[in-house]
């Protein structure tokens, strides 16, 4: 989700601040021994990059505002909080170089399209391993294509919200164009990341590190 609109000087640096803290304290909460690994590192990488040829493919739905398919939910499931984060900021800042090269908003773009889905995602896994059974399915259906989903609108009517914040648009404008249409992509989203979660949790279940063999599948 990409949102381009004028800000003041206290709310670009507002949102470079808030990002630079969110950084290094995804940083410092890294496993930097796990990429040690050679296949962890590739993992890593390999996620980056995947996320940087998604981000590419952007579509404008209303000036401004520009949408494409995030995939952050499997790739949190895949590394944790942490590098998920310094992942995402890595691919924004390589799409926005070969793009919009506005830097000025990157930062925020940053916040919305990147920590808050993550951070939405991390929570639900949490919930989610508490109040429902730990089962293969409710990893795969709940965390994957419903949490996959859920984050994916969530972040777009965030970024409508922030355009009528911003009187880039009004309301009455997104209400005709946007607001009613946006509910569609909770399927692509969702199923983006619940089949990719499903690909890997059967061939590749050590790239996934919220997924555990003893807790979603033994005895079950």
């Amino acid at each position: 989700m990409v949102v381009d609109i004028l800000l003041s000087s206290l709310a670009v640096w507002s949102s470079v601040l808030l990002y630079a803290w969110i950084l290094f304290l995804a940083w410092r909460l890294a496993p930097w021994r796990k990429l040690q690994e050679a296949e962890q590192l590739h993992v890593f990488l390999g996620s980056t990059l995947i996320l940087i040829l998604l981000w590419q493919l952007r579509v404008e739905v209303q000036p401004g505002l520009s949408f494409h398919l995030l995939g952050l939910t499997v790739v949190t499931l895949m590394l944790g909080w942490s590098l998920t984060v310094l992942a995402a900021g890595l691919a924004l800042a390589v799409v926005e170089f070969h793009t919009t090269g506005h830097w000025e908003s990157f930062a925020l773009n940053a916040l919305l399209g990147g920590v808050i889905p993550i951070t939405l995602t991390q929570m639900l896994l949490i919930l989610i391993r508490w109040y429902l059974p730990k089962h293969f399915f409710v990893f795969i259906l709940v965390n994957g294509f419903l949490t996959g989903g859920f984050v994916g609108i969530l972040t777009g009517y965030l970024a409508a919200g922030l355009l009528v914040a911003g009187r880039v648009s009004t309301f009455a404008e997104l209400d005709q164009t946007f607001f009613p249409f946006f509910p569609l992509m909770f399927l692509p989203e969702a199923t983006l990341n619940g089949w990719i979660l499903v690909i890997l949790v059967v061939f590749r279940p050590q790239w996934v590190y919220s997924f555990s063999d003893e807790q979603y599948l033994k005895g079950k």
